[in-house]
């Protein structure tokens, strides 16, 4: 059987939302296509021993993500920081319709919200909540225990929470029960 059967269309249909998930984990557009790229490759190399290659790309992005957490803390970057834009990849806040101005910016305090986390709590919030695993199969994803994914999530939803409310009012940052995820 050929390699590439049944590889490409999964690659191309999948890339964009893979992309999505690697740029939610890591927060920079240009390490996040490096992540889904090299774990496109780490997928292509196993695609025939692969039974859900969702779960295997998956854990290669979070696996990418922890490695490069772990290198930035060994030797902190000295470089200027990229000032990212104010959407997600390839959207241009100047050019987006005056009414997506407003959705744009809630974008872009929460992506700064999700970079206060730890690496950790980030992990489970975009698996579980942005990418809508269950707790299950983002524990299977992260290689933790359900529990720490109950406990990491509730950290991290009371620091977002913390993050994002006016005032440093928590209560005032839950968002209506209706639109919980």
């Amino acid at each position: 059987m050929d390699r590439r059967e049944g590889f490409e269309p999964f690659a191309a249909g999948a890339a964009s939302h893979l992309r999505r998930t690697a740029f939610l984990l890591t927060g920079d557009a240009h390490v996040a296509e490096d992540l889904v790229q090299d774990a496109l490759v780490a997928l292509y190399v196993a695609w025939p021993r692969v039974a859900d290659p969702y779960a295997y790309v998956r854990r290669s992005l979070v696996n990418g993500t922890r490695s490069r957490w772990r290198y930035r803390r060994r030797r902190p970057e000295t470089s200027v920081a990229v000032v990212h834009d104010a959407a997600a990849p390839g959207a241009d806040a100047r050019t987006a319709p005056p009414d997506a101005t407003d959705a744009v910016l809630a974008r872009r305090v929460l992506l700064d919200a999700l970079a206060t986390l730890p690496a950790k709590q980030r992990a489970v919030v975009v698996l579980r909540h942005l990418e809508d695993l269950s707790e299950p199969q983002t524990a299977q994803a992260l290689g933790i225990s359900v529990g720490t994914v109950k406990s990491q999530n509730a950290r991290a939803l009371t620091r977002l929470r913390a993050a994002l409310a006016p005032d440093g009012d928590p209560d005032a940052a839950r968002l209506p029960e209706g639109q919980r995820s």
